[in-house]
């Protein structure tokens, strides 16, 4: 604290000495103005010089060039030799590929036929199946009407569900503590405190999250306001609910043959006699390149899933952009957004999920590694540096797919841009307003857990299913909760796109969209930015 105002007075000393100077130079003679004139102006020169440094920012909506087409080009050759390695492995299969036992009278393999007998675990899968085709049915309306009433009334449906964040999770942990403990077969097979045990961990998460909620209390105004503009950004371009399910569906395609191709793999192969200490065993021993066919076909899985997810941030973020840059809403937005992810910036959108697939696959292994809790030194240090070396990648990934689709620039450029762009803004590259994607996936909850408690009464009032309904009716929770992820996931994207979009703005010093910037000039500065600065600033 001491030398912080020493600093200042420093400062505010050497800022008294220079008007000193200046009015001495004033009244001495007029030969020193002109000179204090000139000055000024070398000093408004090199202003301008450094602010010509960096590269104009702006929304390309015309045409755009190829980006980053090497990476398609690898992507395309992953997806090429799947496929054909798949249709190898289809056309070269061993079809006498069966269950073989070892027959001692003729030394050899015999085939054993596998019984086609199949039996459904459960009866209710009738209900299972109507039921959850009804949710699906009415989860599309529901979409539609949350939508509807976060655009119209975000501020009573937030204030609304927040209550019920908390009595909901009380309700059913309480709930199943004396539903278990008056049914006969779940208290004997869950003993009393192994129950307890549960009950109040459950509640100590519940404690958790409501500290939480009141530690972000004060920042719940701007959170309505910032969901407020999204749902009034994504209603206004209602096509983009469409995108995940499609996109999901393409991907399901993909996936299909290639699934098929790694099953058909594992027919390649012939079956060996093993040498046992008490005997011989028949074994299948499959061709030394189907484990390399299957780390391609899985890798090329993860990278098809990864490059389609952020397909969808660069079309959300490319149509919300043109709705924020352009006067007059154009016609057929989507389409332009689409034509540009699968062609100029096709290879951009396959180098952001290559580099996203590598972070996954790393973490996953780094997590695996720490819940082996495998002892050493060497390990420890491992991962703090593979840490270390993931955290700068979340960091510039985190706009430059978003940006990507604004400017048209390739992934490198974009990601530097975007560090630029925030950085001489004092806007955090880590957006600071994450409590709106929270409290989405609260209002979320909420909904899904009310129709999921609506649909097990229903289900034990019509049906004779006993304990089965619980399962039916987790089911259909779970599909209500994946359908209303959807709308989640395209606020959050649109949430992003209007911070990047207003940071362009307020970058060029224009406002093309009024409210939004009432709303996001609220939102707090860096504070690492805004002390980097100001020590630039004092030559510190």
């Amino acid at each position: 604290m001491g030398s912080s105002e020493d600093q200042n007075k420093r400062v505010d000393y050497g800022y008294e000495s220079a008007a000193a100077e200046a009015a001495q130079a004033f009244l001495a003679s007029s030969s020193c103005g002109v000179e204090e004139e000139e000055e000024e102006e070398e000093e408004e020169e090199e202003e301008r010089e450094g602010n010509q440094q960096y590269d104009e920012i702006s929304y390309n909506s015309g045409g755009r060039s190829l980006k980053d087409v090497a990476f398609l080009i690898l992507f395309l050759v992953f997806l090429v030799s799947t496929f054909a390695l798949g249709m190898f492995a289809i056309i070269h299969r061993n079809t006498e590929y069966s269950s073989f036992v070892y027959d001692p009278t003729t030394s050899s393999c015999v085939s054993v036929k596998p019984s086609s007998h199949l039996r459904f675990p459960f009866s209710s899968l009738n209900v299972l199946v109507w039921t959850l085709v009804i949710t699906f049915l009415l989860s599309i309306p529901f979409c539609w009407a949350l939508l509807l009433l976060l655009n119209h009334y975000t501020k009573q449906i937030v204030y609304a569900a927040i209550p019920l964040f908390i009595a909901i999770p009380i309700f059913l942990n309480v709930y199943w503590f004396v539903a278990c403990s008056l049914a006969p077969t779940c208290s004997r097979s869950f003993p009393l405190a192994y129950r307890i045990l549960v009950f109040l961990f459950l509640f100590l998460l519940i404690a958790v999250f409501l500290w939480i909620l009141v530690v972000n209390w004060h920042r719940l105004h701007l959170t309505v306001t910032v969901i407020s503009v999204a749902s009034r950004a994504l209603s206004l371009n209602l096509p983009l609910l469409a995108l995940p399910p499609s996109f999901t569906l393409a991907l399901l395609l993909l996936y299909a043959p290639i699934v098929l191709f790694m099953l058909f793999a594992r027919f390649n192969g012939n079956i060996v006699l093993k040498h046992l200490h008490p005997g011989y065993a028949c074994v299948w021993k499959e061709d030394s390149w189907v484990p390399a066919y299957f780390a391609l076909a899985i890798l090329t899985m993860l990278w098809s899933f990864t490059a389609m997810v952020e397909a969808q941030v660069y079309v959300i973020s490319s149509t919300i952009a043109n709705w924020y840059f352009s006067k007059d809403h154009p016609k057929r937005p989507i389409r332009t957004s689409l034509r540009n992810a699968f062609g100029p910036s096709s290879g951009t959108i396959c180098l952001s999920g290559l580099l996203v697939c590598i972070v996954r696959v790393v973490r996953s292994a780094v997590d695996s590694a720490r819940q082996e809790d495998t002892p050493g030194i060497v390990n420890l240090v491992l991962r703090c540096f593979v840490n270390a070396l993931l955290t700068p990648v979340d960091f510039l990934n985190k706009f430059t797919i978003n940006f990507a689709a604004i400017t048209g620039e390739a992934y490198c450029s974009s990601a530097r841009m975007t560090y630029e762009l925030l950085r001489r803004n004092l806007l955090s590259a880590v957006f600071v307003e994450t409590i709106s994607s929270r409290i989405l996936a609260g209002i979320v909850f909420v909904f899904s857990a009310i129709y999921t408690i609506v649909a097990c009464v229903i289900l034990k009032a019509g049906t004779n299913l006993g304990a089965d309904s619980y399962f039916v009716a987790a089911m259909a929770w779970v599909l209500l909760i994946i359908v209303l992820g959807y709308l989640v996931h395209v606020l959050d994207n649109v949430i992003d796109t209007i911070y990047v979009c207003y940071a362009i703005d307020r970058d060029r010093g224009e406002v093309c969209k009024q409210d939004v910037h009432e709303v996001y000039v609220q939102l707090p500065i860096s504070r690492s930015l805004r002390q980097s600065v100001t020590s630039r600033a004092l030559g510190v």
